[in-house]
């Protein structure tokens, strides 16, 4: 299994859009990355999660629709800004092993997620989700001492400055 933690990209200010929708440069951002997963064949997930809130449902979106038409998008509780990552990694431990998951979300959970799954504790965090960014992680076959959870290992991260500029 592979499993993909992507923030949401540039959103809009609450005060000129309340549900917080994608910028013009949040837009362009993901058709980037989305630009070079595609080339790549980096990214293969057969379901992506993403939170119900309006960037992250269209960061999933532009994904999903660009890269595959055969991705089951879900909307999913437990992927808020300050949601505990504790109810995502026991969802984890659940997911069929032979197929790879990609989550839409925030900061600071897919960080707290992502140092969890990685060191078995939240805190402090091991990785910076900047918006638009993705990273992949695998499962590496070792339990985490204290939790028992499986402990994972980071394969990537990318994020939109470290691509070219758009043509």
């Amino acid at each position: 299994m592979r499993l993909y933690l992507i923030r949401h990209a540039h959103a809009v200010a609450e005060e000129e859009n309340a549900s917080r929708p994608l910028s013009p440069r949040g837009r362009q951002d993901v058709a980037r990355i989305t630009a070079w997963l595609r080339t790549s064949r980096a990214f293969t997930p057969a379901q992506l999660w993403h939170s119900p809130l309006e960037r992250a449902r269209e960061t999933a979106a532009i994904l999903a629709h660009t890269l595959d038409q055969e991705i089951v998008r879900v909307e999913t509780t437990g992927l808020l800004p300050e949601d505990s990552p504790l109810e995502i990694a026991e969802r984890l431990e659940t997911f069929p092993a032979g197929e790879n998951l990609a989550i839409v979300g925030h900061e600071p959970h897919l960080s707290a997620l992502a140092t969890l799954l990685v060191r078995g504790k939240r805190k402090p965090a091991a990785f910076e989700l900047k918006k638009g960014s993705v990273l992949a992680l695998e499962p590496n076959g070792g339990v985490h001492k204290r939790t028992g959870r499986s402990r994972w290992h980071a394969c990537w991260l990318l994020s939109p400055e470290l691509l070219p500029p758009a043509s």
